[in-house]
């Protein structure tokens, strides 16, 4: 029988120790930690995703401050405007919601947003620091930011104790979002790794010998049970629209759930693993600001 991979629950459980994390942090600092969310015009998808991240922030303890700016703002003034936070030292963390309109270079805004507020983890710095192998599996605040939603992924299937190290998996989608930096993460805990994309051929000859597969493509339900290898577990990180208006991810969930070990839905899955991360990495902002050793 499948098993049903429930981020929600867990992101709900990780939340709630942050929680009491943060009370303490609080008691012995005199202050809260604050995320900063820029968001670059009124995009439904990112309008929600911020909401659900001050959400989250309101239940833990952090404050949360949106910087809202309009869709035709120049890089220029999103750079200044990010660099200006990253001198506030009331602010701990800061994100930028992506993506962004046309007139922006994803790549300068990741690179302005300071190494050491930088909570989704994509900052070259923080990517370099990532790679060295000195680094793997020291969890102390000394450790560069974690991507949000690739550290969310594997900390779902730990919990779920679903064994990583030896298996094969196949990552579909080359995203320096998603794609790459699981990749890494998935290296790191010795997995054999392969990634899919478009120009990749015989996709499904590669996904049937995975025993994991994740989908970051973004298109709905385009991943059926023919990619899928009996016992395999399945991660879902796509949130789409299908033609019916019904919330669904790139894979198709009640065929490919039949002959799966393990399986992440849609909603419910990697999404809220995805914000516990960012919550849990501004906390780590936080200590790593204050404590001076």
């Amino acid at each position: 029988m499948t098993k049903i991979l429930d981020g929600k629950a867990l992101s709900q459980k990780i939340q709630e120790e942050l929680k009491e994390k943060n009370n303490i942090l609080m008691k012995e600092f005199g202050k809260a930690p604050k995320l900063a969310v820029f968001l670059v015009g009124d995009d439904p998808a990112s309008v929600k995703y911020v909401r659900n991240k001050g959400k989250a922030c309101e239940k833990i303890g952090i404050e949360f401050e949106n910087v809202i700016l309009p869709k035709d703002t120049s890089e220029k003034e999103l750079l200044e405007k990010i660099e200006e936070y990253n001198k506030r030292e009331d602010i701990t963390g800061i994100l930028a919601q992506y993506p962004f309109p046309e007139q922006i270079n994803y790549i300068n805004v990741f690179n302005k947003i300071s190494p050491q507020k930088d909570v989704d983890g994509l900052n070259p710095y923080n990517i370099g620091e990532r790679s060295f192998e000195k680094n793997v599996d020291n969890n102390d605040i000394k450790r560069p930011f974690e991507s949000c939603t690739p550290i969310g992924i594997i900390t779902l299937l730990e919990e779920n104790n679903i064994e990583i190290e030896g298996k094969n998996v196949v990552i579909i989608g080359r995203s320096f979002i998603v794609g790459r930096p699981l990749y890494d993460l998935f290296l790191r805990k010795n997995a054999t790794v392969t990634i899919c994309h478009t120009k990749t051929q015989n996709i499904k000859e590669i996904t049937n010998k995975a025993d994991i597969v994740v989908s970051a493509i973004g298109k709905p339900e385009i991943i059926t049970e023919e990619y899928i290898k009996e016992g395999a577990v399945v991660v879902d990180v796509g949130i789409n629209i299908n033609e019916e208006g019904k919330l669904v991810g790139d894979v198709d969930y009640i065929n490919i759930s039949k002959k799966t070990s393990a399986i992440t839905p849609v909603p419910g899955g990697v999404g809220p693993m995805t914000i516990a991360m960012l919550m849990k990495n501004t906390i780590k902002a936080f200590e790593k600001q204050n404590r001076k050793e």
